[in-house]
C-alpha cells in the first residue's frame, strides 16, 4: 500500500514538474500570438485610414453607389468598435466584402480607374490588403503552435493548471467564397 503510494506520488511529482517546464513555453507562445494580433490589427488600422481618402474620390465618380459606400462606413465603425479579436475579425471581413464590391464598381467606371489619385490610393490600399493577409497567416501559424502545444502532453496539464485559453484562427468569411455582386438598376 506505501508502495502504491509512493509511486502514485511520484507520478504526480513527475507530471507537475515536466508541466512546470512547459509553463515558459506558453507565456512565450502566448506573447507571440498577441504581438502578432498586433501586426494585424496595425495593418487594419492601416487600411482603415486609407479608406476614406478612396471613399471620396470614388464617390466623386460614382455618387449613385451610395450602399457599397454605406457598407465600408459601416464597417469603418464596427472595426473601430470592435472590443474583441472575434468582433476585429468580424468587422475586417465585413471591411474586406465591401471593398471587393467598390473594387467591381470601379470596373464600370474607366475615368475612375485613369484618376491619378485613385489610382495612388489604389495601389496603397492592394499594398496594404497584401500586407494584412501577410499578418493574417503569421497571427495563424503563430496561434496554431500555441494552440497545437495546449492540447499535447505534459502541456495540457499546464494550460488546464494556469488557465491558458484557446486562441482562435483568422478564418475567412462565408461572403468571402462567393463573387461580389454589383447592380446597377435602381427600383
Amino acid at each position: 500500500m506505501v508502495k502504491r503510494i509512493a509511486m502514485i506520488v511520484a507520478l504526480v511529482a513527475v507530471g507537475v514538474s515536466s508541466s512546470g517546464c512547459s509553463y515558459n513555453t506558453f507565456v512565450s507562445q502566448e506573447e507571440a500570438v498577441k504581438a502578432q494580433w498586433a501586426q494585424v490589427e496595425n495593418q487594419l488600422q492601416r487600411r482603415n485610414d486609407l479608406i476614406p481618402n478612396l471613399v471620396e474620390t470614388a464617390k466623386g465618380f460614382a455618387e449613385q453607389e451610395r450602399d457599397v459606400f454605406g457598407a465600408i462606413a459601416e464597417s469603418r465603425a464596427r472595426l473601430a468598435g470592435a472590443q474583441s479579436p472575434q468582433q476585429t475579425m468580424e468587422a475586417a471581413n465585413m471591411q474586406s466584402s465591401a471593398l471587393a464590391r467598390l473594387l467591381v464598381v470601379v470596373e464600370n467606371y474607366p475615368e475612375l480607374r485613369s484618376s491619378e489619385t485613385f489610382a495612388r490610393l489604389m495601389d496603397e490600399l492592394s499594398g496594404t490588403e497584401n500586407r494584412i493577409a501577410v499578418e493574417r497567416m503569421r497571427y495563424n501559424e503563430r496561434v496554431q503552435v500555441y494552440n497545437t502545444a495546449r492540447r499535447q502532453f505534459p502541456g495540457n496539464i499546464t494550460a488546464g493548471l494556469f488557465s491558458f485559453d484557446e486562441y482562435p484562427l483568422f478564418e475567412a468569411p462565408e461572403s468571402a467564397r462567393q463573387v461580389p455582386a454589383v447592380d446597377f438598376k435602381r427600383q
